[in-house]
C-alpha cells in the first residue's frame, strides 16, 4: 500500500513539473516529463508494484534468486576451468590425434617412389610462372575499358 501511494506522489509531481515547463513553452521537454512521469502510476495500475513488493519483502523469492546467482557462478566457473584446459575433452581427444606421429616414417617409402639413395624428400617440378597469365587478364580489362 506504501508503494502504491509513493508511486502516485512521483506521478503527481512529475506532472505538476511537466505543467510548469509546458507554461515555460517547452512543449517538448514537457511532454517528455509527462511521459516519464506516467510510468509509476502506469505500473501501480497494472499490478506491477504489488508484485514487486511482495518480491521484495519474500524471502523464498530471495533465496530462489540466490539458487539462481550459484547455478550462474557454476557455470562460469566451469566455462573458465575449461578455457583453462583448452577445450572440451572432444576438443583435446583430437588435439592429440593430430599431434601423433604417423605410424609409417615419411622416408620409409622413398625407395618405392623411384629415389635410389638417402632421405632426401621429393622435389616437386618447377611450375610455370603466373607472372605472364596475371598480366594478359589485366590487359585484356584494360583493352575492354579502352585503356
Amino acid at each position: 500500500m506504501i508503494a502504491e501511494t509513493v508511486c502516485s506522489a512521483v506521478s503527481a509531481a512529475g506532472l505538476g513539473i511537466a505543467a510548469v515547463t509546458a507554461y515555460r513553452k517547452r512543449f517538448l521537454a514537457a511532454t517528455r516529463i509527462a511521459a516519464y512521469s506516467l510510468v509509476p502510476i502506469g505500473l501501480v495500475m497494472t499490478g506491477v508494484v504489488e508484485w514487486l513488493a511482495d518480491t521484495a519483502l519474500s524471502l523464498t523469492a530471495w533465496a530462489g534468486f540466490g539458487v539462481l546467482g550459484l547455478a550462474w557462478l557454476l557455470f562460469m566457473t566451469t566455462r573458465v576451468v575449461e578455457r583453462r584446459r583448452g577445450g572440451t575433452r572432444k576438443e583435446r581427444k583430437a588435439a592429440r590425434e593430430a599431434a601423433r606421429p604417423d605410424a609409417v616414417a615419411p622416408a620409409a617409402s622413398a625407395p618405392s617412389l623411384g629415389q635410389g639413395q638417402g632421405s632426401r624428400p621429393a622435389t616437386r617440378p618447377a611450375s610455370p610462372a603466373r607472372g605472364d597469365d596475371d598480366f594478359s587478364d589485366i590487359e585484356a580489362i584494360l583493352k575492354k575499358h579502352g585503356i
